[in-house]
């Protein structure tokens, strides 16, 4: 069967605005790729066996290895799209990490860790690639419906962390390791093949913003506040994510299998949680909902730190992901009213380096874990989100120093 154009024809570029278009819509099912891809580390460590072993330094290698090849895609991302098309460097970034999962797959336990970190390596990039590619894809979806983008990209990021860890956590005791990572493998591949097959309108490159752009945002307390924000729940809810299941294995002695499944029920938890969010914003005053997820979620670090049974563990997780699902999107809100420019489709200033950063969160953690033992991977979230919180008072006043000013003597 013949295989269609990879750019569609200039009459097609008024249909692309709208939610309807099949290139927009399945451009952005490849966020479900992506939080597969993300999420993946944090499920396959006890297929792994870290489970069993304190080697907390190595587990941060891994996620070193994930930030260094998310990084390595900046710069690889754009000249893909211009010289290749959208849809081929979606298909592309499919392939890659099929193949980084395959190989992945082949370079298990027993053999070096360095062999996996530099699969994780893989996974990142492939990972950024991905994110680059439908960020241009979406484009005109975004500029049509930014709300709807922002919630259906959300949602199915989400979906793609929630599975990979309910397909670890139910072949665990079924298949080895690296038949789990094979059959994981598939699902990225049938990604690229439907975007082989789909035709895109020719958008331009979205480009990353000047030095002088990103020191005139230096200049803006307001934006540094937001970016301190978002670097350190972005922090919370993957020191979570990569951290969850090595926790509850060793510090309560749950078996991987049901660990993992915990893990599943963080990202469950976080997925209705954000959609109930939606629901509540327009109906509950913003501040009081913010203080109480911050809250909240202190209080479920708290609850893991110190519970010794199963029910704790799973109030603990509960707790967590409820209140960790808000706060992203309370936040990004208030961003887009006090910066208008300010565009989640592509890294833009200092707002894309707090998200990048706030992976740092579980890297350290290996670190950290090594000197004061596996207790810690909640330690960090409890501190986060108190930071947070005086974060967010701060942005509070800030604001109102800001109307102040504005309001004429």
């Amino acid at each position: 069967m013949q295989v269609r154009s990879q750019e569609a024809p200039p009459s097609r570029m008024s249909d692309e605005g709208t939610l309807a278009s099949s290139g927009s819509r399945r451009a952005l099912a490849g966020f479900f790729v992506s939080g597969l891809l993300i999420a993946f580390l944090g499920a396959i460590l006890p297929s792994w066996q870290y489970h069993l072993s304190s080697e907390y330094g190595t587990v941060g290698l891994y996620f070193v290895g994930l930030i260094a090849g998310i990084l390595a895609s900046v710069w690889i991302s754009p000249p893909l799209i211009e010289k290749k098309g959208i849809g081929w460097t979606l298909a592309f970034a499919c392939g890659a990490a099929a193949s980084a999962l395959l190989y992945l797959a082949f370079v298990s336990p027993p053999f070096s860790p360095w062999w996996r970190v530099a699969g994780m390596v893989l996974i990142g990039c492939s990972a950024g690639i991905l994110h680059t590619a439908i960020f241009n894809a979406i484009s005109p979806m975004y500029r049509h419906d930014p709300g709807a983008t922002v919630n259906l990209g959300g949602m199915l990021f989400g979906l793609g962390c929630f599975t990979v860890a309910l397909l670890v956590s139910g072949t665990f005791y079924i298949y080895s390791a690296p038949t789990i990572q094979v059959w994981i493998a598939i699902i990225p591949a049938l990604f690229g093949w439907m975007y082989l097959r789909t035709g895109f309108t020719v958008q331009p490159a979205a480009h990353a913003p000047s030095p002088h752009a990103v020191l005139a945002e230096l200049r803006s307390p307001g934006a540094v506040l937001f970016s301190l924000v978002l670097f350190f729940q972005f922090g919370n809810e993957w020191a979570v994510a990569g951290w969850l299941p090595l926790f509850l294995s060793q510090r309560l002695g749950i078996s991987p299998a049901t660990s993992l499944g915990m893990l599943a029920l963080y990202w469950l938890s976080l997925l209705i949680g954000r959609i109930v969010a939606q629901w509540m914003m327009p109906r509950v005053k913003h501040t009081r909902l913010l203080i109480v997820s911050v809250l909240g979620a202190m209080f479920g670090s708290v609850i893991l730190i110190a519970t010794d049974n199963r029910f704790g563990a799973i109030a603990g997780v509960l707790l967590l992901g409820g209140s960790f699902a808000p706060i992203y999107p309370l936040v990004v809100e208030r961003i887009g009213h006090r910066f208008p420019s300010y565009h989640p489709g592509f890294y833009n200033g200092l707002f894309s380096f707090a998200i990048a950063g706030g992976m740092l969160a579980p890297c350290m953690l290996g670190y950290f874990a090594s000197l004061w033992g596996i207790w810690v991977v909640m330690g960090l979230p409890l501190l986060g989100s108190a930071m947070v919180f005086l974060l967010l008072m701060l942005v509070w006043l800030e604001a109102r120093f800001n109307t102040a000013a504005k309001i004429p003597s």
